[in-house]
């Protein structure tokens, strides 16, 4: 009980920390500011499109895993979880030196119209390479737990391979992906030091026309750089309400029943 508690104060204390510093008239004026307003926007925006991606290409790759052996599984296996060790100011390095002006991909990006470095689209390659393995990971698990026998019995009764997939294979390995999925979100929002290499400044272009400003991330480690102290934590305690209210309503939906999961059986 004692561990415990000091664990959950370890959690609990720097929070406390922070709406301490920032008293609630400084967090309504950190609200009404356009420039904080514009690097949620873009943050949660970017995540959004983060976790779009997972879903196209982490959960196939995570069925892929789990359900087909291959030679070369393990490589592929370590490669997917190897953006969850490396340091992140390391992703933004090779990212960056991989669409550096003058390099072939750089050059293949400007002639699509997607260009990457202090752009949203840099933004959102950081936060897929960072977050993405989450639902890799998690949707493989769920795949793999996915009792062979009842896709046995659904084959028997007619079903053909899309069928059991869609109405057996698909429900019973939902909760875990949308486990994964929350995962890669919250690791998507939560990135800065790839985008402090890749992305710093985000200027306007492709999806993205607002002003030119960072993530929330970045943001607050701006205000810190500056000395800006009772502003860092404001943004900082505004950005946990928001996330806060976000994993609330998760669970409020457990009791309502709209979500694929019963009350309990998920912690984002």
């Amino acid at each position: 009980m004692v561990l415990s508690g000091s664990l959950l104060l370890l959690f609990l204390l720097p929070i406390l920390a922070l709406f301490t510093y920032a008293p609630l008239s400084h967090l309504l004026v950190t609200s009404n500011s356009a420039g904080v307003r514009a690097a949620l926007w873009l943050t949660f925006f970017s995540s959004g499109i983060a976790v779009l991606a997972a879903v196209v290409f982490a959960i196939p790759l995570g069925y892929l895993l789990a359900r087909r052996s291959f030679r070369g599984r393990a490589v592929i296996e370590s490669l997917v979880a190897l953006p969850v060790v490396v340091p992140h100011l390391l992703v933004g390095l090779g990212l960056f030196l991989l669409v550096i002006p003058g390099a072939p991909l750089y050059r293949f990006t400007q002639a699509v119209g997607f260009p990457v470095y202090d752009t949203i689209w840099g933004v959102v390659l950081v936060m897929v390479f960072v977050s993405a393995p989450y639902t890799v990971l998690a949707s493989e698990l769920s795949f793999r737990a996915v009792d062979e026998r009842v896709l046995e019995a659904a084959r028997s009764l007619g079903a053909g391979r899309a069928t059991a997939f869609l109405t057996v294979t698909l429900p019973l390995a939902l909760r875990g992906i949308v486990a994964g999925l929350l995962l890669s979100w919250a690791r998507s929002v939560s990135e800065i030091g790839g985008l402090l290499v890749l992305a710093y400044a985000v200027y306007p272009g492709g999806p993205y026309a607002g002003p030119v400003t960072t993530t929330v991330s970045v943001y607050i480690y701006n205000l810190f750089q500056l000395g800006d102290l009772a502003d860092a934590a404001s943004v900082s305690s505004l950005f946990l309400l928001i996330a806060f209210a976000l994993f609330l309503l998760v669970r409020l939906g457990e009791r309502s029943g709209w979500v694929p999961w019963r009350r309990g059986e998920l912690v984002p």
